[in-house]
């Protein structure tokens, strides 16, 4: 079993030599390519090892076994969990789960309520990623007079590249979807429950040369910024709007000081606006497996219910559900998305036919 991983050993050589050599790391691009693939083979790599540590051990155990089975037996067991990393750490996975995350929350039906549920989200979502250690940017925001949003977009960064399955798109992804709430609003005055809700996208960070963009495709505006945003920001015409014509994709940014910086802002959520675009049309042209996969491909899907009267949230895709809802908005977010996480584990296991690689 695993022996067709040797492929991955000769890839992972080959990427420690390129790490050693200073040559690489003066093209940021291609040094930032390097580490990211060499975070995700790593944790495979010590698996692999130790899966041939744990079988060399058991083969001479087992020459034992006679005069004493009880080594083989402990071996037996501490393989059983290995070989099941392995085949999770093997099995096929999104090639964008090594990158960082921008996310985009737009209010939706229920005007000003939607807007404050999607400040509630913001600030859920942040202090979730404070407890794993990112760095939470916000690159647009457009504010309401209550304090909610119509739209903010944020840059979710993990300090250092990490394990796949721990780098912000790959845990966030899921989130993407309709988000349902069922509360009694600030604005209402006789007490009645309101249900409302935001749309949340979850698109992966891409680097400038990851992805092409023809200036000739693009049209941009600028224009004067509006609402809070300190001295001077109100008074240029700072804020630029960029329109991606072959796609229709329009973004825009007023959040810096600088034209050049609300520029440079705009078009990182454009290139991950392409990106998460040209994913949707793949997914939406494949089977109904991979249409059938936890994360939401249409952003018009409600995927989770935040009722505030019963302390409750469920999520609808997996069935999940607690009574923990003003823990979960301030941040704890942790057992919704192991389990989100998990029920897509095996949906991938079960696409490769089998437990084994």
């Amino acid at each position: 079993m695993f022996e067709s991983t040797a492929p991955l050993r000769a890839e992972f050589q080959e990427l420690e030599t390129a790490l050693g050599d200073p040559a690489v790391h003066a093209d940021l691009a291609r040094a930032r390519a390097v580490g990211r693939r060499y975070a995700e083979l790593l944790p495979v790599m010590k698996a692999l090892d130790e899966y041939a540590r744990l079988t060399d051990d058991l083969e001479a155990a087992k020459e034992l076994a006679e005069e004493d089975s009880s080594l083989a037996t402990e071996l037996e067991a501490q393989l059983g969990p290995v070989m099941e990393r392995l085949t999770r750490l093997l099995a096929p996975r999104d090639p964008n789960d090594s990158s960082d995350a921008l996310m985009e929350i737009k209010s939706g039906e229920g005007g000003e309520e939607s807007a404050l549920f999607a400040a509630d989200l913001l600030k859920m979502y942040s202090r979730y990623a404070e407890s794993r250690g990112w760095k939470i940017e916000i690159l647009d925001a457009q504010e309401t007079d209550l304090g909610g949003y119509k739209s903010v977009t944020v840059a979710i960064k993990a300090p250092a590249l990490s394990e796949p399955d721990s780098m912000p798109y790959a845990v966030l992804k899921f989130e993407g979807g309709v988000h349902r709430v069922q509360r009694v609003p600030v604005t209402e005055s006789q007490g009645r429950l309101h249900t409302s809700a935001a749309g949340v996208l979850v698109m992966p960070e891409v680097a400038e040369t990851e992805v092409e963009i023809n200036e000739d495709d693009l049209r941009i505006d600028v224009y004067r910024s509006s609402g809070p945003g300190g001295q001077g920001v109100n008074t240029t015409d700072s804020a630029v709007r960029i329109t991606h014509l072959p796609s229709g994709i329009v973004v825009s940014c007023q959040n810096e000081r600088s034209q050049l910086q609300n520029r440079d802002q705009a078009m990182r959520m454009l290139r991950a606006r392409l990106t998460a675009a040209a994913e949707e049309e793949a997914a939406s042209a494949a089977s109904a497996a991979r249409r059938s996969q936890v994360r939401t491909v249409d952003r018009s899907e409600r995927i989770r219910t935040y009722n505030f009267p019963e302390n409750r949230i469920s999520d609808h895709r997996i069935g999940f559900k607690s009574y923990n809802l003003d823990q979960v908005l301030n941040g704890d977010l942790d057992a919704v998305i192991k389990a989100l996480q998990e029920a897509d584990t095996q949906l991938r296991l079960s696409q490769v036919g089998s437990t084994k690689p």
